[in-house]
C-alpha cells in the first residue's frame, strides 16, 4: 500500500480557519485515491497553522497530477470559509508542491496543480489538457468585461464588492481597518462640529485644525511653506504628481509672456530666450482642462480654468514659477499673473494652477493612470492565464485587492455619488476628464524612462521621483528579464504561448480600445518585448502608484495647497483679490473635511499590506525561480538603504519610491 502524507497549510489572515469538514482525492498518471476526510484529534483547521495527514491508496498513484479538495458543513454551523494557502504531498516519488491561496466555500470542488510553472504547449497529459481548459473557460464566466463608457477602458463587470469571487476581495482585517480609520476620523471631525458644516472657513489658519492626530512630518512642512514659491515648484518635481511637467523648448503662441515680465526674476544678465535655449525653462500645461464642463454650485456653474505656468530653474537649482496664465486663450480678461504682483493675486492664481492640477492628477494620472491600468491587466490575466502559467505566478501577486479597491472606487470616488462629484467638475465633468486622459494615454507615456525623456527631464536636479523611479525600473527590469529568460529559452516559445497570446490581445482590444496608435502591442513574438511590458506592468502597479498614491495625505491634507472644489471663478484683473478672497474661494469647512478623510483613508498604511518583493504565497516551484526572487530582493534593500542615506541630508526626504514604503500591489 502506497502512503502519501499532506502538509495542509491555513492561511494567517483573519477568520481563515474552519471547523467544517476537509476532504481530498490525490489523482495520478496510475489511478486516484478515495475521497478522504483530513481528520486528526483536536482541532484541524486553526488560522496560521499546518497540520499533515496521510492518505493510503491501494496502490501507487504513478505522478500526480491533480489534488481535488472539497468542504462540507461541520453540524448546523453556518458557512465560514477557509483559506487554503499550500498543501505540500510527500509522495514516494519524491515531494510536490501544490499552491492553492484562495478561499473555499461548502460544495466547491477545487482542482489544485502542482507548483511548477507549465505553459499551455507544455502540458501533455489529457486529463492535464483537458483541466486547463476547463478552468480558463470557468475564469471567462467568472471574469467578464464591461463597457459603460466607449472612450474609456472596459472594466470588469461586478456592480458590488459583495458580489467579487472571494479570491478578489480584500481580507476581513484589510475591511476592519479601513472601517476603523474612517469611524476614527469621523469622530473627531463631528465632535469638532465639523461634519456637514457649510460655514465658510474664518481665517486659513483654522485650516489646521482639522486633523489633530493625524499630521505628518511632511503635512506640517506643507502646511507651513504652501505660499513659497521655490515649494510650489518642488511639488511639480517631487510632489503628489512629477508627472506633468515638461521642458519649454519654445514657448506656446497662446501664453504671450514677454522678456520685460520675466526679467526681474531671472539670474542677472539673462533673458528668457537664453534660458530656454540653455534648458532652463520649464511649463506645466493644463490644457486638458480647456472648456471642460463643471458642475452647478447652488445657481451658478463652477469655472476651471485651463492654466499655464511657467518655472524657471535659477543658478541655486530652485524650480521658481514666473508667470501664470489661468486660461488658454489670452485677453485683457486673462492677464499674466506674476510673482511681482500682490502677494493676493498671485497667491491666488498659484491656488487655481494646483488645484486644476490636483484634479488631473486625482482623475488622469492617479485613477487612470494605475488603477484603471491595473484592472485591464489583472482581468485579462485571470480570464487568459491558467494559474500554472509562469505570468500568473509573476504577476498575480502584484494584482492582489486591485478588482475589489477598483469596483468600490467606481462607488464611493468615481460614481455619480462618488466624492469627485463634489469637486469643481462633477460626475460629467470628471468623466469627460478621464476620456481626454486616456486619448493621450500612450506605450510610451506608461514607461519611465521613456516618458522622462520625452518631457525633457533627463538632467533637472533634484528630481528624486525621477532617479529612484528609474532605479527601480532598472532593477524590476533585470528581476522580469531573468525570470522570462528561464521560462522562455527562445523567442519561439513566445511566439507560440496560447495564454499569453490572449493575454495581451484582450489587454490591447478592452483596455486600449484597439487602438494602434497607442503603441500597445496586440501580441508578443519575442522575449525582449515581453520583458519591456511586463516591466512596465510592474512598475505601473507597484512603484508609479506609490508615488502618486502615498503623498496624497502630506500634500493635499492642507486644503488650499491642492483643492479639488474653488467656488469662486478666477481671477480676471489684477489688484481686485484679498485674503478674503481666498476664502471665498477654498471649500467651505465640510467640503474640507470630506476632501481631507478621503485622502487620509488612501494614504493610509494596513497591517496585511505586501511589500514590493515580498512574495509570502509560495508559487514557484523550483531552485531557479526562487534565487531568482532572492536577487530581486536584494537590489531593493540596496535601494532601499542608498534612499534612506540621501534623504538624510534633505529638507524634505522623498520616502514615496523607498521599497520599503511600496505595496506590491495596488490595495487603496
Amino acid at each position: 500500500m502506497a502512503e502519501y502524507k499532506l502538509a495542509v497549510t491555513t492561511g494567517s489572515m483573519k477568520y481563515a480557519g474552519t471547523m467544517d469538514h476537509i476532504y481530498a482525492t490525490l489523482i495520478g498518471t496510475e489511478g486516484q485515491s478515495e475521497r478522504t476526510e483530513l481528520d486528526k484529534i483536536g482541532f484541524d483547521f486553526l488560522t496560521d497553522s499546518t497540520r499533515t495527514y496521510t492518505i493510503k491508496p491501494k496502490s501507487s498513484l504513478g505522478n500526480l497530477l491533480l489534488l481535488q479538495l472539497e468542504k462540507d458543513p461541520f453540524l448546523f454551523l453556518p458557512e465560514n470559509q477557509w483559506f487554503c494557502s499550500k498543501i505540500v504531498v510527500t509522495a514516494p516519488e519524491g515531494e510536490l508542491l501544490f499552491p492553492c491561496y484562495r478561499w473555499i466555500s461548502r460544495g466547491e470542488l477545487v482542482e489544485l496543480r502542482g507548483g511548477k510553472a507549465k505553459k499551455s504547449f507544455e502540458d501533455v497529459h489529457p486529463m492535464l489538457i483537458k483541466h486547463r481548459e476547463k478552468d480558463i473557460m470557468m475564469r471567462k464566466n467568472l471574469y467578464k468585461w464591461e463597457i459603460t463608457d466607449e472612450k474609456i477602458p472596459h472594466h470588469l463587470h461586478y456592480k458590488h464588492v459583495s458580489e467579487l469571487p472571494a479570491e478578489v476581495q480584500f481580507s476581513m482585517t484589510r475591511e476592519d481597518e479601513i472601517e476603523y480609520t474612517k469611524k476614527m476620523a469621523g469622530i473627531e471631525l463631528k465632535f469638532k462640529g465639523m461634519v456637514g458644516s457649510t460655514e465658510q472657513w474664518e481665517k486659513i489658519e483654522d485650516m489646521n485644525d482639522i486633523f489633530c492626530f493625524q499630521k505628518t512630518t511632511i503635512s506640517e512642512y506643507v502646511a507651513e511653506h504652501w505660499k513659497d514659491d521655490d515649494f510650489f515648484g518642488y511639488q511639480f518635481l517631487n510632489g503628489t504628481n512629477p508627472t506633468v511637467i515638461k521642458k519649454c523648448s519654445k514657448l506656446p503662441s497662446n501664453f504671450p509672456v514677454t522678456d520685460e515680465m520675466v526679467e526681474p526674476f531671472l539670474a542677472a544678465g539673462c533673458s528668457l530666450k537664453k534660458e530656454i535655449k540653455k534648458g532652463n525653462i520649464f511649463i506645466c500645461d493644463n490644457k486638458i482642462m480647456d472648456k471642460i464642463p463643471t458642475r452647478m454650485y447652488g445657481e451658478e456653474p463652477l469655472q476651471m480654468p485651463a492654466s499655464m505656468c511657467l518655472f524657471y530653474l535659477n543658478p541655486e537649482n530652485k524650480l521658481m514659477p514666473i508667470a501664470i496664465q489661468l486660461n488658454q486663450q489670452p485677453s485683457e480678461q486673462n492677464p499674466i499673473f506674476l510673482p511681482s504682483d500682490s502677494e493676493p493675486d498671485w497667491l491666488l492664481a498659484k491656488i487655481f494652477v494646483r488645484s486644476a492640477h490636483a484634479l488631473e492628477f486625482e482623475s488622469v494620472d492617479h485613477l487612470l493612470g494605475t488603477h484603471f491600468m491595473a484592472e485591464i491587466f489583472t482581468v485579462a490575466a485571470l480570464r487568459n492565464f491558467h494559474p500554472v502559467h509562469p505570468l500568473y505566478k509573476l504577476l498575480i501577486p502584484h494584482f492582489e485587492y486591485t478588482l475589489h479597491i477598483n469596483t468600490l472606487s467606481r462607488i464611493i470616488l468615481f460614481g455619480p455619488e462618488g466624492i469627485l462629484n463634489t469637486s469643481t467638475l462633477g460626475y460629467e465633468g470628471t468623466k469627460e476628464l478621464v476620456r481626454r486622459g486616456f486619448a493621450q494615454i500612450t506605450y510610451s507615456s506608461l514607461c519611465l524612462p521613456d516618458n522622462i525623456a520625452a518631457r525633457g527631464l533627463e538632467s533637472i536636479p533634484n528630481y528624486y521621483y525621477r532617479d529612484d523611479g528609474l532605479k527601480l525600473w532598472n532593477i524590476i527590469n533585470s528581476y522580469v528579464k531573468k525570470m522570462m529568460e528561464h521560462f522562455y529559452p527562445s523567442d519561439a516559445d513566445v511566439s507560440k504561448d496560447a495564454e499569453l497570446q490572449g493575454w495581451i490581445q484582450e489587454v490591447f482590444t478592452h483596455g486600449f480600445l484597439g487602438n494602434k496608435h497607442s503603441g500597445i502591442p496586440s501580441d508578443f513574438t519575442n522575449v525582449k518585448d515581453l520583458v519591456k511590458f511586463l516591466t512596465m506592468v510592474i512598475f505601473t502597479v507597484t512603484a508609479q502608484h506609490a508615488a502618486l498614491n502615498n503623498g496624497q495625505f502630506d500634500y493635499l491634507a492642507w486644503v488650499l495647497n491642492g483643492a479639488l472644489l474653488l467656488r469662486k471663478p478666477p481671477p480676471t484683473t489684477k489688484g481686485q483679490s484679498s485674503l478674503e478672497t481666498i476664502l471665498e474661494t477654498a471649500p467651505n469647512i465640510g467640503e474640507t473635511v470630506k476632501f481631507a478623510t478621503l485622502i487620509l483613508i488612501l494614504s493610509e498604511k494596513y497591517s496585511d499590506m505586501v511589500l514590493l518583493g515580498a512574495y509570502p504565497d509560495e508559487r514557484f516551484d523550483g531552485p531557479e525561480p526562487k534565487q531568482i526572487i532572492q536577487e530581486f530582493q536584494a537590489e531593493l534593500s540596496c535601494l532601499s538603504e542608498a534612499i534612506q542615506t540621501r534623504n538624510a541630508e534633505l529638507e524634505i526626504p522623498y520616502t514615496y519610491l523607498n521599497p520599503t514604503q511600496i505595496e506590491n500591489s495596488i490595495t487603496i
